[in-house]
């Protein structure tokens, strides 16, 4: 496709993405399917993983970086007794050993060590760079460097379900969290070790899955059907405060300057002249509303 038949189009598409691909192929078949100029996806799955992998297209990229930094939810399968290079089971096993028989209470005490703030160490095989080198292709030359731990936070970990050497947890995080890493200090704190047989994101900040919304789906339906499965461009921030631009302010607006308005908070909120949203602005103690994300659309 040349690039001009590319569209000024924006939008969020909820994507559900498939096992097997990685998330910027994802990203790169659902732009060319929208035939969109601009795309960007919201916090990367690995190929391992599927589930919900938000695309902003065009002007919603501008807001991206909310839903990156937004908590996520994970319903994953953890495989107890063996470890792998890759804390997967795309990974070669590194070691064996023996589970121990497990009991609701027995798992619940190991899982109650992992809610609430902890410490992670990032793994080797992450996007992470280390002198302008991601971790990954370091770690496939067969060299492995010193990580530090990481603050992040487990907001939920339900135990769903359990086999002799299997469980199932669902998951909610804060961003960074790495939930092979959660899965494998796990299997270390049963005794036994451990590595991720299957995850699955259900939730990114306020959006959740909807199953439906496949690569297949968007290949079967009509440009003007997938047009109209996108959210608004603002929908990473929906649940922002809305103001009205006061009267005659649109076009200073669009210029990046400044405006006073009659306003009690101090607070981001999402612009709007009439239904028409115009971007993201801050208004300060000083009742100046002070643009920051302006939309061309």
């Amino acid at each position: 496709m040349k690039k001009s038949a590319y569209r000024h189009l924006s939008g969020v598409f909820l994507l559900n993405k498939p096992l097997g691909i990685s998330s910027n192929s994802a990203l790169q078949k659902v732009r060319r399917l929208f035939n969109a100029q601009k795309a960007g996806h919201t916090g990367s799955l690995d190929p391992l993983a599927t589930g919900l992998l938000p695309i902003c297209l065009g002007e919603a990229t501008k807001f991206s970086h909310y839903l990156l930094d937004s908590s996520k939810r994970y319903q994953t399968t953890v495989k107890l007794g063996q470890t792998t290079t890759t804390g997967d089971v795309e990974g070669e096993i590194l070691q064996q050993r023996e589970v121990p028989h497990l009991t609701l209470e027995s798992i619940e005490q190991v899982l109650a060590q992992f809610r609430g703030d902890i410490q992670q160490i990032p793994p080797m095989y992450s996007a992470l760079k280390r002198d302008g080198r991601p971790l990954y292709e370091l770690a496939r030359q067969g060299i492995e460097i010193e990580r530090e731990a990481r603050p992040v936070t487990i907001y939920d970990l339900t135990l769903v379900s359990f086999t002799e050497d299997t469980l199932t947890l669902d998951v909610t995080c804060s961003k960074g969290t790495y939930i092979r890493v959660l899965g494998e200090d796990i299997g270390e704190a049963l005794g036994c070790g451990g590595h991720l047989t299957h995850l699955h994101r259900i939730q990114t900040g306020h959006f959740e899955i909807n199953p439906d919304y496949t690569i297949e789906y968007l290949e079967s339906v009509s440009q003007e059907q997938r047009d109209a499965l996108l959210l608004p461009v603002y929908a990473p921030i929906a649940h922002f405060p809305r103001v009205q631009l006061p009267e005659g302010r649109e076009k200073y607006f669009g210029n990046g300057q400044e405006s006073n308005i009659e306003h009690e908070a101090v607070a981001e909120v999402l612009v709007f002249d009439g239904e028409r949203c115009l971007g993201l602005a801050e208004i300060t103690d000083k009742k100046r509303l002070v643009p920051k994300r302006l939309l061309n659309l």
